[in-house]
């Protein structure tokens, strides 16, 4: 959670000095392979949606993994989307990381919401 709100802070290079070995992989398929690609990208997000807000609604651990779900409102007004952030850990730190995500439609037909 503290890497994603670092991250979401603006803080990119914080967030990856503590929380990432930058040696390791992500699968994020938009991104080239590496660490440094996608921090390089998160940096370009931040500066393209510096009002990003991120709610973490919830956290699952099991041993080496971390699954974190969240409401991710890039533009105020928006209704932004739900995203999963899995994580594996190797001695407190990022090692591999995967994300996938889902728009929340502004007339959102379901009753019990996506969160």
């Amino acid at each position: 959670m503290q890497f994603l709100k670092l991250v979401v802070a603006g803080c990119i290079d914080e967030a990856y000095e503590k929380h990432v070995d930058l040696l390791d992989k992500h699968h994020n398929a938009y991104f080239p392979v590496g660490f440094p690609a996608l921090k390089i990208a998160m940096i370009e997000n931040h500066s393209k949606f510096p009002s990003k807000q991120l709610t973490v609604k919830h956290v699952l651990g099991d041993g080496d993994l971390v699954a974190v779900h969240s409401h991710i409102v890039q533009r105020p007004g928006e209704t932004g989307l739900a995203a999963v952030h899995l994580f594996r850990f190797e001695q407190d730190k990022i090692v591999e990381m995967w994300d996938c995500g889902q728009p929340v439609p502004p007339d959102l037909p379901n009753g019990d919401g996506m969160f």
